[in-house]
């Protein structure tokens, strides 16, 4: 039988350093994302972004017309901070 044994800790700590090394990498030519490239970005479920974060005070979003936009470098930034806590 093969037991293993998982730290929490070191596993977050190893995703949140790898999510800002490609954040830091990743492209910012869009100056706003839309709820499809909050999506992708985030490897998250609208369902799940609404759930977490969406109706945060903090977290950067307007709303235009139907649809819904968010800041890149604020919401990036929020994301980093967000994850943290």
């Amino acid at each position: 039988m093969l037991e293993v044994k998982v730290d929490g800790k070191v596993v977050e700590e190893l995703a949140q350093e790898e999510i800002r090394k490609r954040l830091k990498n990743a492209e910012f030519d869009l100056v706003l994302w839309d709820k499809h490239e909050l999506t992708r970005r985030t490897c998250m479920s609208w369902s799940t972004i609404q759930k977490l974060f969406f109706h945060n005070p903090e977290f950067p979003k307007k709303k235009i017309g139907g649809k819904w936009y968010f800041p890149a470098k604020k919401t990036t930034q929020f994301l980093l901070e967000w994850l943290e806590e």
